[in-house]
């Protein structure tokens, strides 16, 4: 029998075949999405010919600052995780960042895939499971409040010049809708210790009926677990917000940083896209990129932050190769550390873990 049923139930095959069905139709549309991005719509934009033409002009000396600054951003993948989770070394948060990061780029689920590897390669490593629990949460919080706070940001910038653009000003609103409602439920769940046990009382019978639906055992959590989380949540957020706020920060806009200099070292000078302009493009892609349509938003933020860059006045091949080499740097290095780290993680065990 399996452990999972629900007593009184009989077990059937439909929900897996149904949940089969849905990852084989999701897959084929991921696939569909990145072939027709970059066989059929980039070469409409610009002639890969022409695009490695203005590759082939790199100079040794812009080499380096792209090495540069992509060294600076993988560099900063680390400091958040070390600030929200108390005893995790440089080296071992690099080695889970890198890791968990490069799941993203091979899995469908947004950033599901990446969550869960951080926390198994955490608990694998000693650390107990409401620290890790409570760290996979602050990181994933605070970066999607990063995401979608970014566009209110680029919006200001943008307006301040003089220009306006209606995708981004949609993109705000998506996003101060957003933030707000997480810091609006944050605050409510957070409010005192009856209320989350309510809050966790009450989200525990709706998971656990969900669980049912699909034959599975009710949740172990309930209001108590939740009123625990919100102490040490608390106790975190009070000590280490402003860390965890200004390394999440630095994490991101280092990622702009690439695309940046990416742009100006292949001939997209300021006087066809300004550093706002750029930045506005970058906002509303990444909020774009961050939904779980395909792996890493492959496809998706190409053919978006092409498009934009070019709506912005800059040269077609010179943007296509500029946000090529963008997503070349900021996707194959992780991508490859982070198969080396999957590989080798077990050898990182740290030397002092929460117990």
């Amino acid at each position: 029998m399996d452990p999972d049923s629900v007593p009184g139930e009989i077990p059937t095959k439909a929900t897996p075949l149904r949940s089969r069905k849905r990852q084989i139709i999701g897959g084929g549309l991921a696939i569909a999405v990145v072939a027709g991005t970059f066989l059929f719509v980039l070469p409409r934009i610009a002639d890969y010919r022409d695009v490695w033409g203005v590759v082939k002009t790199l100079t040794w000396l812009e080499l380096l600052a792209l090495v540069a600054v992509t060294l600076a951003n993988l560099v900063t993948y680390a400091p958040p995780w070390q600030a929200a989770l108390p005893g995790l070394r440089f080296r071992q948060a690099f080695v889970v960042t890198q890791a968990s990061t490069a799941s993203t780029y091979v899995a469908p689920g947004g950033f599901a895939p990446g969550m869960a590897v951080s926390a198994l390669m955490l608990r694998a490593w000693g650390f107990s499971g409401r620290p890790v629990a409570l760290a996979v949460t602050v990181t994933g919080v605070w970066n999607q409040l990063v995401i979608f706070g970014f566009p209110v940001i680029a919006l200001g910038l943008l307006t301040a010049e003089g220009e306006t653009h209606p995708l981004l000003r949609t993109m705000a609103l998506v996003g101060a809708a957003v933030f707000g409602g997480v810091v609006v439920g944050g605050v409510v769940g957070f409010w005192s210790a009856p209320l989350a046990r309510k809050i966790g009382d009450l989200a525990a019978r709706l998971v656990s009926w969900l669980k049912r639906r699909i034959r599975r055992k009710p949740v172990g959590w309930g209001g108590e677990s939740f009123v625990r989380f919100r102490h040490e949540t608390i106790g975190l957020l009070r000590k280490r917000w402003h860390v965890i706020t200004l390394a999440t920060l630095a994490g991101h806009v280092s990622v702009f940083c690439v695309l940046l200099m990416s742009m100006r070292v292949l001939d997209v000078p300021a006087a066809e896209v300004t550093w706002v302009e750029a930045f506005a493009a970058w906002s509303i892609i990444r909020v774009l990129g961050s939904l779980p349509l395909t792996p890493g938003g492959l496809g998706i933020v190409e053919l978006g932050l092409t498009s934009l860059l070019v709506g912005f006045g800059g040269g077609q091949a010179e943007v296509v190769a500029a946000v090529l080499v963008y997503r070349f740097l900021t996707i194959v290095p992780t991508l490859v550390l982070g198969l080396a780290a999957a590989a080798t993680w077990r050898r990182h065990h740290p030397s002092a873990a929460n117990g």
